[in-house]
């Protein structure tokens, strides 16, 4: 009896890393970065789109910082459950917009991280000063 629960404890050991790492990231929810930032997600509808909310913690600006709303799409969902997606956000208290675009990741526990990039473009008076515009 003793080597059939070490074997049971050995199959389920073997097999925890492949459940976790075949779980699909999902989206929805609320998210937080290292800068104390936070968003949070609806869930995706049958076209891949979603909306939410981005409460910025920085921000270039003397203004009273406001909860933002964003529009997004997710990749369609591949066997990998790794998906790309993007967002944008229009900011509330700034006259920029901001675009994310990155990936959701799991890991071996099935912690689920998101990797992304983005750019901000502000209003500039003219099309000369377009140069300066970005971030």
């Amino acid at each position: 009896m003793g080597s059939f629960g070490n074997c049971l404890l050995l199959a389920l050991a073997l097999l925890s890393p492949c459940a976790a790492a075949a779980r699909k990231c999902n989206l929805q929810g609320l998210w937080r970065n290292e800068l104390g930032s936070n968003m949070t997600l609806s869930a995706l509808d049958a076209a891949g789109t979603f909306s939410g909310s981005y409460h910025t913690a920085v921000a270039a600006t003397n203004k009273q910082i406001l909860v933002s709303p964003l529009q997004g799409a997710q990749q369609h969902p591949s066997a990998k459950g790794q998906p790309t997606f993007g967002f944008t956000v229009q900011w509330q208290f700034a006259d920029s917009t901001t675009a994310f675009v990155g990936q959701c990741f799991v890991d071996r526990r099935g912690k689920e991280t998101l990797e992304t990039t983005w750019l901000l473009w502000e209003e500039v008076p003219s099309r000369r000063e377009a140069w300066k515009a970005t971030r």
